[in-house]
């Protein structure tokens, strides 16, 4: 079933990606990876602005007491409000490596994924970062660690490890915050694109954005598929709700690699009337 899609912000972005909203703000945060830039968008105001990190920014969310907290190429930083300050929380650099997707979890820690540059197998990971620094790497190998959300009752984690085709569930427990049994929840067929980032409704099911495969899905809490949007742009990255009463699905898009990119190709589209998002939790460091 498809859906109409408008134009949110009109943009050529090498890589957009990570678009979350920020209710105490009332604005659309997302990333241009590996053009190294922030950008906001209001879409009550139309107000856009675009800061600059001094690395590729893979995600930047906002944090309880204002700014963003942002997973670069080298470790886990914090911003102050309006970028006018900036500290390390977690720096541990790897050569050939970047941070990449990242998501923040009920109890406020972020979820930080990382990959190669290369995508070489097992070259990314996954890790937990406490608001005070302290790293918890997740087992199992990954490549390219993309989308990670939490269902509305917080007890199952869904996650992206985007050369597997697939979209995995894990039972998440609040208290250890620790992320067991481990499965498959959705599978992409071969030349239907690659599961990207991904958001989970109030009604529980999961959307997905297919990088090369110029649509966004939502799939039922069962696995099932719902729905489909079809997109004009062949790499649309990633997803979130928001607008008034979260009811807008927004989706970021890349035009990187792309030998003719469509006109619309880097710019954030809007589903409007999409669904029912929930409310984000920001980092609490």
């Amino acid at each position: 079933m498809g859906r109409a899609y408008e134009v949110a912000v009109r943009e050529q972005a090498v890589l957009g990606e990570g678009p979350t909203w920020d209710p105490a703000a009332g604005h659309l945060v997302w990333v241009d990876i590996l053009a190294s830039r922030v950008h906001t968008y209001a879409p009550a105001t139309g107000r856009r602005t675009v800061m600059a990190t001094e690395q590729h920014v893979g995600a930047a969310k906002p944090r309880a007491g204002g700014g963003l907290v942002v997973n670069l190429r080298d470790g886990v930083g914090l911003y102050g409000p309006g970028g006018a300050s900036f500290d390390w929380l977690v720096r541990d650099p790897v050569p050939g490596r970047r941070g990449n997707d990242a998501a923040v979890a009920p109890d406020g820690a972020l979820w930080a994924g990382t990959m190669r540059y290369d995508e070489a197998p097992g070259g990314g990971g996954l890790a937990r970062v406490a608001p005070d620094g302290t790293v918890t790497a997740q087992p199992g190998e990954v490549t390219v660690s993309n989308g990670t959300g939490w269902s509305p009752d917080g007890r199952l984690m869904y996650y992206v490890d985007s050369p597997t085709r697939r979209v995995d569930v894990f039972d998440y427990d609040p208290d250890s915050q620790r992320s067991l049994n481990r499965r498959p929840f959705a599978s992409i067929e071969e030349g239907e694109g690659f599961p990207d980032g991904l958001t989970v409704d109030a009604e529980g099911r999961v959307w997905v954005a297919l990088w090369d495969g110029a649509e966004v899905r939502a799939y039922a809490p069962d696995g099932r598929l719902d729905h489909a949007v079809a997109l004009p742009v062949r790499r649309p990255t990633a997803c979130a709700f928001g607008g008034r009463d979260l009811r807008d699905l927004y989706v970021t898009t890349a035009r990187t690699g792309l030998d003719r990119p469509h006109p619309l190709s880097g710019s954030v589209l809007v589903v409007p009337d999409a669904g029912r998002g929930m409310p984000g939790v920001a980092f609490a460091g």
